[in-house]
């Protein structure tokens, strides 16, 4: 099948031996009732074969709602999903599957979420500092404090649980064009969503992230002023604002740098989309999008 044929959100690419591993949510069920993940595969990043599920809750999993924004990153020999899941009584947050293969099976290797139990939390992404630590990035959601935040927290080595406390990167509201937006339980805030690490050749540590500005969801980025994860971090010109967001960024096989986010933002009409960019001084440089 082709990219505009698949319906997914929060688009995530795995690159391993020769073929492209495309992770998200699944459209239909993003908003309610889940119970799965799927995998495509690609030479080209044009014709994908699949979908192929690669997670799927037998009855035992404890989630059963909003199962949102897996990735899949290898680390020692093992490939490990984030994903975020909810289920009545139990607060959103980033649990960690396992799996032997990118295509799966994924089974649960954390004890539940490794985010803050007492928090609403989403996108927990993986990153590894200079040193090789193992990290965990995530959003405490906007509809818990209002101004959406985005935390770190260092992770055991093994994966499966936290090893420490989080913290604080930054808040929705530094970045200058964000939007206050309104909540249906009568909340008004800023939104954080889908952040994602990326460290440029000369050495700049990016935090991707993305909010609602004027012109709709859109793609953010961060620029930590130390090059660690404890940044500061600042804001920089966004890289999306035309409807679509919660973007990564990989390597091709090729060696081209792209961008991949879900657009347009609306519901059974998101599909993955493939930017070239350019790195610059440090910064990423959005070219027109693959067709």
């Amino acid at each position: 099948m082709k990219t505009n044929e698949i319906n997914i959100r929060d688009p995530f690419v795995l690159v391993h031996e020769g073929k492209y591993y495309l992770y998200g949510t699944r459209g239909e069920t993003c908003w309610g009732q889940a119970d799965g993940f799927d995998v495509y595969v690609s030479r080209d990043l044009r014709e994908w074969d699949g979908p192929f599920v690669c997670f799927q809750n037998d009855g035992s999993f404890w989630a059963d709602r909003n199962y949102w924004a897996p990735e899949v990153h290898k680390r020692q020999g093992n490939f490990y999903m984030f994903a975020s899941f909810k289920a009545e009584g139990v607060h959103r947050g980033t649990a960690i599957l396992k799996a032997d293969s990118p295509l799966g099976p994924f089974r649960p290797h954390s004890a539940g979420c490794v985010t803050p139990g007492e928090w609403e939390c989403l996108d927990g992404t993986y990153y590894e500092d200079r040193t090789g630590k193992p990290w965990m990035v995530f959003c405490h959601e906007w509809v818990q404090v209002g101004d959406g935040e985005i935390w770190a927290m260092p992770l055991r080595d093994d994966l499966s649980a936290a090893q420490g406390e989080p913290r604080l990167l930054f808040k929705a509201s530094s970045a200058p064009w964000s939007k206050l937006v309104h909540h249906s339980s009568g909340m008004d805030g800023y939104v954080t969503d889908g952040p994602f690490l990326w460290r440029t050749e000369s050495g700049t540590l990016l935090c991707l992230w993305a909010s609602l500005s004027d012109t709709g969801y859109t793609q953010a980025v961060a620029v930590s002023g130390s090059g660690e994860i404890d940044g500061p971090f600042t804001q920089a010109e966004a890289l999306f604002e035309r409807d679509g967001g919660h973007g990564m960024v990989f390597r091709a096989l090729d060696g081209q740098l792209y961008l991949t986010l879900h657009s347009p933002n609306a519901h059974l009409q998101e599909r993955p989309r493939f930017f070239p960019l350019e790195e610059k001084e440090g910064r990423l440089i959005r070219k027109e999008a693959l067709k």
